[in-house]
C-alpha cells in the first residue's frame, strides 16, 4: 500500500469512487436502458405491423386486378360490342384500384413516418430531461451537497445542444 500512497492514490476514496460509479451504472441501466429498450422494441413492432398492413393492401389491390382481368374474359364470350365495354371498364377500375391503393399506402407510410419521428423526438427530450436530471442527482450524491438544479440544468442543457451525437433530428 506505500506504492499507492506514493502515487498520491488514497485506496479508501478510490474505493468509494469505484462503489460510485458502480452504483450510477446500475441505476442508469435499471432507469434509462431498459425502458428505452422496451420503447424501441415497441416501435420497431409497430413499424413491424404498418408494413404487414401495407403489404396486406397491396395484396388487396393485386386481387382487384386479377379480378378485373377474369371479368374482362368472361366479357370476351358475349361480342365485340361487350368486349369493349368490359375492356373499358375493366382498365379503369384497375386503374382506380392501383390509384387507390397506392394513395392509401403513401398515406400510411407517410403517417408511420410522422408518428416515427414524433416518438422519436419525445424519446429523445425525455431521455435529455432524465440524463440531466440524473447528472445532478448523482453529483449532488458524490460531492454530497445540495446543487443549484437550475444553473446546472441550464449548463447540461447548453452541453446537450452542442453536442454532435445528441442532437435532434
Amino acid at each position: 500500500m506505500g506504492g499507492l500512497a506514493n502515487l498520491g492514490i488514497n485506496l479508501p476514496t478510490l474505493l468509494a469512487q469505484i462503489i460510485n460509479v458502480a452504483v450510477l451504472f446500475g441505476l442508469l441501466y435499471l432507469v434509462a436502458y431498459r425502458p428505452i429498450m422496451r420503447m424501441l422494441d415497441e416501435r420497431s413492432r409497430k413499424i413491424k405491423e404498418s408494413m404487414e398492413q401495407t403489404e396486406f393492401i397491396k395484396q388487396q389491390a393485386e386481387r382487384a386486378e386479377e379480378e378485373t382481368a377474369k371479368r374482362i374474359e368472361a366479357a370476351g364470350e358475349e361480342g365485340e360490342e361487350v368486349i369493349a365495354r368490359a375492356m373499358r371498364t375493366g382498365e379503369e377500375v384497375r386503374r382506380e384500384a392501383q390509384q387507390q391503393s397506392k394513395q392509401e399506402g403513401e398515406t400510411l407510410i407517410a403517417r408511420a413516418r410522422a408518428e416515427i419521428q414524433r416518438e422519436r423526438d419525445g424519446a429523445i427530450d425525455e431521455l435529455r430531461k432524465e440524463f440531466a436530471d440524473l447528472t445532478i442527482l448523482a453529483a449532488g450524491k458524490v460531492i454530497d451537497r445540495s446543487l443549484d438544479k437550475k444553473a446546472h440544468r441550464q449548463i447540461i442543457d447548453k452541453v446537450l445542444e452542442e453536442a454532435p451525437t445528441l442532437k435532434k433530428g
